[in-house]
């Protein structure tokens, strides 16, 4: 049984910053092409490179994702841009495409390749098929059960990544034609439309405009769409199966999201590593999963059985919505003072909570702050990114998160 590595998104670099600060052991990012999240903000050959260098300085690996379906003009460009991923300092490629990773094996052999889950590996001999072609790692597609994984593990000695957290495709593995076909959007060449998270009615074939609707929630009807994906009671199963790397999903989402899972998952990781007989998940952890953004949560199929009927033991988490206000950019301790980006708007008198790089949660309530361009009093912060100075009873190392209960608004 060896400790996993903790794998965290990284849509731009401030949230690779934010995942690296928090706790992620590796990170996963793409390029302005060829990755399956072209809509994150990705990553420019000079960005990459700072990237790389930030993490590199805090002990952090970097994965580069190169997982589209190549067409044959993306195989034109790919050979200077894999020397590029290179050069940058990247730990790891990931891929999909068999014609990808033969050319990255001619390119670039010497950089590392983890198989991506779009490669929809679920059985041993698969496993041993792709590290026969030079694959260090593979990702298991998200459809395995714990006892498939086990199995797989006890027959192949290459390295095996298990998603833990975040959004699930309705399609297997994320092989989906859906936005494709209705707005034109490849999602299998990184730009999906997220079309299954659209609102549906039926539609009675001999009844034409008269449209049935399907309940789900007072938010709508989302029948293609699945719940998050949530593995924290399964940690010590996970461990003890021999998974190698933990994954957590969300290169579009927030900084906020980013940071707050990537901080739980630390913890819990930590904690299970210690003591794997003892582990249990604490209510803390799941109230701060219940913080941010989530289509509710399920186990999916990790129990086997019905994956449908698999999330009771999660919906205890708590569900007091919050928004993200303000990331802190400075801190000056001499003046108790914080410099913090506006993110959302917020204003004196209300009661703020933070989140800070060790996970540690406090509040306070915000009673004096100033705009840090024009030095002024004011009241309220409600421009997009505004600077603002504001007085804390405690410190507030860069990169904490401020965030306020939406009642307050």
């Amino acid at each position: 049984m060896r400790k996993p590595e903790l794998l965290a998104p990284a849509g731009d670099l401030e949230k690779l910053q934010a995942a690296v600060l928090y706790g992620a052991d590796a990170v996963y990012l793409g390029g302005s092409s060829f990755s399956l999240r072209a809509r994150a903000g990705n990553f420019g050959p000079e960005e990459m490179r700072r990237g790389i260098e930030f993490a590199h300085r805090h002990g952090v690996a970097v994965y580069v994702a190169v997982n589209i379906f190549a067409h044959q003009s993306d195989l034109r460009q790919l050979p200077a841009y894999l020397r590029a991923v290179r050069e940058a300092g990247a730990d790891a490629l990931i891929v999909a495409d068999p014609g990808v990773l033969a050319l990255a094996r001619e390119v670039v052999p010497d950089l590392p390749v983890h198989l991506s889950t779009q490669a929809n590996t679920t059985n041993s001999r698969a496993v041993r098929f792709w590290a026969g072609q030079g694959v260090r790692r593979v990702v298991l597609a998200r459809e395995l059960s714990l006892d498939e994984i086990r199995e797989i593990r006890r027959e192949n000695h290459v390295e095996l990544e298990v998603f833990v957290h975040g959004a699930m495709c309705m399609a297997y593995s994320g092989r989906c034609l859906l936005s494709n076909y209705l707005t034109g959007r490849d999602a299998n060449r990184g730009d999906c439309a997220q079309a299954c998270r659209w609102r549906y009615a039926l539609c009675e074939e001999k009844r034409p405009g008269e449209y049935l609707p399907v309940f789900e929630d007072e938010r709508g009807s989302y029948i293609l769409s699945s719940r998050d994906l949530c593995l924290l009671p399964y940690l010590p199963q996970l461990m003890a199966a021999g998974v190698d790397s933990l994954k957590i999903e969300g290169r579009v989402k927030s900084v906020h999201y980013v940071a707050t899972v990537v901080a739980v998952y630390r913890q819990a990781i930590d904690s299970c590593w210690r003591d794997p007989a003892a582990f249990r998940v604490l209510p803390r952890w799941l109230e701060e999963l219940g913080k941010v953004s989530n289509r509710d949560y399920t186990s999916g199929f990790l129990p086997g059985g019905d994956p449908g009927a698999q999330h009771h033991a999660l919906e205890n988490i708590y569900r007091r919505p919050y928004t993200f206000v303000g990331l802190v950019r400075e801190f000056e301790a001499r003046y108790g003072r914080a410099l913090v980006q506006q993110r959302n708007p917020f204003a004196c008198g209300q009661e703020l909570e933070v989140l800070l790089p060790d996970g540690t949660v406090r509040d306070f309530q915000l009673a004096v702050m100033y705009d840090a361009a024009t030095g002024e009093r004011i009241e309220a912060a409600p421009h997009p990114c505004q600077k603002v100075w504001m007085e804390v009873p405690f410190e507030l190392p860069p990169f904490s998160l401020l965030r306020r209960a939406v009642q307050q608004v």
